[in-house]
């Protein structure tokens, strides 16, 4: 156990020096995952002028939206469609860090390629942030970045019954986009699709954390919060653990 930390660090600078070769294309990846928060931005800044939080909510999701995004249906499903998958179940360690280290690269280049545009955006925003409650959204934002991944990885996990991997994970990259705070904030959703917004796991994922940041939540929400984010990740970790057997059962079977 001692040893896997070590090498999730070590799958994150090969991967970290892999995508630097790619980095026009990170490039384009953090402008698709900016453009529906600065969409957001624009809309709800325009409809309600006199509520500037929502203002800083938005560039707060930002930073979340980046920090948290997922593409295990391109680089974990693709090793199972290759068959690049053998290999990886020869290594003497689980198969799931592999995948982590990429995931975690990622999200570093993708903070390192959006932070001019985050900078330059709070420029334009007047920012209503207290270093109290940004302090308490870290650990909000620690846990929604493990609970999108164990999403996805999920969801990408369909890839053992199906070519359709990236569909399957796009249809749930859209869930979050609608209910996870982005399309509209949470607190604005109308009646009971406010109360299943708050329980479903895509608040969790995105909005919970810039919730957090902006103040808009009391102490009991905030605890709450943290609370229901556990849940979820124990719920997926063990879906996760649960698809990853029976589909591993799959993949030997037809000689993968």
């Amino acid at each position: 156990m001692i040893r896997y930390p070590r090498l999730l660090w070590a799958y994150i600078q090969r991967f970290l020096l892999q995508w630097m070769a790619g980095r026009g294309f990170v490039i384009t990846l953090v402008a698709n995952q900016a453009i529906p928060p600065l969409i957001g931005l624009a809309v709800w800044t325009t409809a309600l002028p006199d509520q500037p939080a929502i203002g800083t909510y938005y560039v707060v999701l930002l930073v979340v939206q980046l920090l948290t995004v997922s593409y295990e249906n391109h680089t974990f499903a693709g090793r199972i469609y290759n068959g690049e998958l053998s290999d990886d179940l020869l290594r003497p360690h689980p198969v799931v860090l592999a995948p982590l280290g990429e995931n975690l690269a990622l999200r570093i280049w993708h903070l390192v390629i959006g932070l001019p545009l985050i900078v330059g955006v709070g420029l334009f925003v007047p920012l209503q942030l207290a270093a109290a409650d940004v302090a308490s959204a870290l650990p909000a934002l620690l846990l929604a970045a493990l609970l999108r991944f164990l999403f996805i990885y999920v969801l990408a996990l369909s890839a053992f019954w199906t070519q359709q991997a990236h569909g399957v994970t796009g249809f749930g990259d859209t869930l979050i986009f609608l209910l996870g705070g982005t399309a509209a904030p949470i607190a604005l959703l109308p009646g009971n699709l406010r109360i299943i917004g708050e329980a479903l796991p895509f608040r969790a994922m995105l909005a919970f954390p810039a919730e957090v940041a902006v103040g808009s939540l009391s102490q009991r929400e905030v605890v709450a919060g943290y609370g229901l984010q556990i849940g979820w990740i124990a719920v997926f970790a063990l879906i996760a653990m649960l698809i990853w057997r029976r589909g591993l059962g799959r993949y030997t079977a037809v000689g993968g």
